[in-house]
């Protein structure tokens, strides 16, 4: 249990404020939080004082709290997300042991934390880890409710509340997913009857009570709420490259993969082993088919969008590991060799990478991390033989356990190294700091040419918008840009010099007025 409660807290809550916002959608979700806040306004969102109707309210009310208890920080926009993550491991944990016993919770316990995709989605400031925890949750009370011939009132009452709160926090595709995979179960078990279960009126009852009201509330208020939320950014998100997220149809493929990163070979070993089970038509259980639809229909389902972004297939990756843990319990148990492949293979993967590491990677970026790049190497070296060594030895849990250990080091590597040096390069936080400073951060500041990203940013760091400079308008007093300037501009305004804005991935210049 300490290793659980170690790895939980490593995974999901250690340095949520390390790093500052960054990329264009943390610091927007982030300001509408803090407008949320500040005004009182619970019911419309908005960004500078305009509707920002982009995404439902569920996590601008849990930032939000979050920011009137801990102050605005990157802490308080980020525990919602870590939260969430929280509410997915302990469901997916949950079903596993009600389904599948003691040993496959451990192992999912153990593996689900550790996985690139919830360590990231833990640490965005954002609704996406939001809605897969909510998600797994309905999940959870649905796996319950489908092994059981009468559900009682508590499952039929949870059932309905985490599917209308993840309405709440991402829109009707918490509806599509969850229907679409119960449906897919259904189809394959031939238990229509089953899924009825769902349409009973205390289902429906609760999830209207908690989805509807902030929606109906919010459309009075805001005429074009609905056509904006539920046409523009459901309908035309999913048909048309409007929102310039078009990707190929097998994109999927890789992110899912990257996600499950370290257990990528588990998953690979266990798939290849899926594929035998069923061509030898061995029996297969509801409960097996029915995680496997909730962890297949999500990828498909947005495969066909024409707007792709990682954190769609969120709620496909607990029922995943869940499968996979399973998967690894019966392994171990019963001494085949196909966990024990696994691990090793994990290791000696680890030796490859760590040796490539130590010799080039690193090597090349010694002078951004204060350490040395051989010791790097060495170290992912030595895990990868205690890996195998364990492998051989026909110590699964021990070798196991060693890729857990190294997950929880490059967390923490990442936290008090990697991350606090990589911030001023990928983050305007430093930035924004530097300009208050220097005075230039009241009214008294325009941007021109500057990227999307850093310019959320600095306004959410600065708690204003920030005009965008033209020739034709008045002259304020600093101008912070990634341009030289024209003959015109260098009369009236002159460059500032400040090493400290080489922290920037691009050439960026400061101007003050003549």
């Amino acid at each position: 249990m300490p290793v659980v409660l170690l790895v939980i807290y490593v995974c999901l809550f250690s340095g949520l404020g390390v790093l500052g916002l960054v990329g264009p959608d943390e610091p927007r979700y982030a300001a509408i939080a803090r407008a949320m806040a500040e005004t009182h306004d619970w019911i419309t969102p908005r960004l500078w004082g305009t509707p920002w109707f982009e995404k439902p309210v569920l996590y601008y009310w849990m930032a939000g709290i979050a920011m009137r208890i801990f102050g605005v920080s990157e802490f308080s926009a980020r525990l919602p997300s870590a939260l969430a993550a929280l509410l997915a491991v302990a469901a997916a944990a949950w079903t596993a042991l009600r389904s599948y016993g003691v040993s496959t919770a451990w192992y999912l316990l153990l593996m689900l934390p550790a996985s690139v995709a919830v360590i990231g989605f833990s640490r965005a400031a954002g609704p996406d880890m939001l809605f897969g925890g909510l998600l797994t949750a309905a999940m959870a009370i649905a796996a319950e409710m489908l092994q059981k011939p009468r559900p009682g009132l508590s499952l039929r009452i949870a059932f309905g509340f985490f599917l209308g709160a993840a309405v709440l926090a991402k829109g009707p595709a918490a509806v599509v997913l969850a229907g679409g995979s119960t449906l897919a179960w259904a189809v394959f078990t031939r238990q229509w009857r089953a899924i009825l279960c769902f349409l009973h009126p205390v289902v429906i009852a609760v999830f209207c009570a908690t989805a509807l009201p902030w929606y109906v509330m919010c459309a009075l208020r805001n005429p074009d709420f609905l056509r904006v939320f539920l046409w523009q950014h459901n309908f035309e998100r999913y048909t048309t490259p409007i929102f310039e997220h078009n990707q190929p149809f097998w994109y999927y493929g890789p992110i899912l993969l990257l996600g499950v990163v370290p257990w990528i070979l588990f998953l690979l070993v266990a798939l290849v082993g899926a594929v035998i089970r069923l061509k030898s038509r061995a029996t297969t259980q509801s409960i097996d088919i029915f995680l496997a639809c909730w962890a297949i229909f999500p990828v498909l389902f947005f495969s066909f969008s024409h707007s792709k972004l990682p954190g769609y297939i969120l709620p496909a990756i607990p029922p995943l590991f869940i499968l996979l843990a399973r998967w690894v319990s019966e392994s171990v148990q019963r001494n085949t060799k196909t966990a024990l492949h696994a691990v090793a293979w994990t290791g000696a993967l680890l030796l490859f990478v760590g040796a490539q590491l130590g010799a080039r990677v690193v090597g090349q970026i010694s002078g951004l991390f204060p350490i040395n790049h051989a010791e790097t190497g060495l170290v992912i070296v030595l895990f990868g033989i205690g890996i195998v060594l364990f492998a051989t030895q026909k110590q699964a849990v021990a070798a196991f356990l060693l890729v857990t250990v190294l997950v929880l080091s490059t967390v923490a590597f990442a936290n008090f190294v990697m991350l606090p040096r990589l911030d001023n390069g990928i983050s305007p936080r430093s930035l924004a700091s530097r300009l208050l400073r220097r005075g230039a951060a009241g009214d008294n500041i325009a941007l021109h040419e500057l990227p999307r990203a850093w310019r959320y940013g600095l306004e959410f760091y600065l708690n204003r918008e920030l005009p965008e400079w033209l020739p034709s308008n008045s002259e304020p007093e600093w101008v912070l840009g990634s341009f030289l300037g024209d003959r015109q501009f260098l009369m009236r305004y002159t460059i500032v010099s400040d090493e400290s804005l080489r922290g920037a991935p691009f050439t960026l210049f400061l101007w003050h007025r003549k």
